[in-house]
């Protein structure tokens, strides 16, 4: 069929549909969905080495580009055989980097809604902290804020604001750092202060049989929803306060159940 004839038999209309592509919501939801992890990426490598790395990758990509587009061929092989290794090579390289990216997404506001605390690795480090203590027979006081604000009672103490970690809960228990004596209290996933002041319980039943450590775990406790690890300095036995309450000579297993109850206890209240 002539060309002419078959140009006829096309109408105007279908090549005016034919120039526009038809954007839906899904399609927006996909854009945006792309440009999200985009922007987080490089959030995440922003000043970090990964940076340059990034450059090379784009020049990497601006010479494919070119090799396909100008049929240089010998750079076309070169660059296709070269891209598998490179993929390996980063993985290698910056594994540091992207463990801590995998670990900032898993602690970001959408995730802490469906991971359980344990799994975010707060309350491990809090309980492997204090069986460091424990061994070591030093005198711990930990305080993990829950619902109600202890801001009055960190005002008292010494501000940290460092992430939570077993060694660093160790390091400031340790005798004679001037941060062991008082209470530390934990927000989230933050050490907010160091040698704090608590309260005293006023119950006849602690006050008797109990040093001043233990007595101000079950203070804090009966006037906040706060969850209380305190290690003994003369046993190092590991017990926690809540709701005036202390629950004593834990083992491992037992602390982290009971801290796992408390919290997810605590979220059911956020929610309400």
């Amino acid at each position: 069929m002539p060309y002419a004839e078959l140009w006829d038999e096309v109408d105007p209309v279908d090549l005016f549909k034919i120039g526009f592509v038809k954007v839906g919501l899904s399609d927006l939801i996909d854009i945006a969905a792309v440009a999200f992890i985009f922007y987080k990426l490089l959030m995440l490598m922003k000043g970090t080495r990964a940076v340059q790395m990034l450059t090379g990758l784009f020049l990497l990509f601006l010479a494919s580009f070119a090799a396909y587009w100008l049929q240089l061929d010998a750079l076309r092989w070169l660059i296709s055989n070269v891209a598998p290794v490179a993929v390996i090579a980063i993985v290698v390289v910056f594994q540091p980097e992207l463990r801590r990216a995998l670990a900032r997404l898993g602690q970001g506001p959408l995730m802490r809604g469906f991971l359980r605390e344990e799994e975010s690795g707060i309350l491990d480090e809090v309980v492997q902290g204090a069986l460091k203590l424990s061994q070591m027979k030093l005198g711990g006081l930990i305080v993990l804020e829950r619902v109600v604000g202890l801001k009055s009672y960190v005002e008292t103490g010494k501000i940290i604001n460092a992430a939570v970690s077993a060694d660093l809960i160790t390091t400031i228990f340790t005798s004679p750092s001037p941060l062991h004596d008082g209470a530390l209290i934990i927000r989230g996933s933050i050490i907010v202060a160091a040698r704090c002041t608590l309260p005293l319980t006023q119950n006849p039943r602690y006050r008797r049989v109990l040093g001043m450590r233990h007595q101000a775990a079950v203070g804090i406790s009966e006037e906040s929803d706060a969850v209380v690890v305190v290690v003994s300095e003369e046993t190092g036995a590991i017990s926690v306060a809540n709701r005036g309450r202390l629950h004593r000579r834990l083992d491992e297993k037992t602390l982290l159940n009971i801290l796992v109850e408390f919290f997810q206890e605590g979220r059911k209240q956020k929610v309400a």
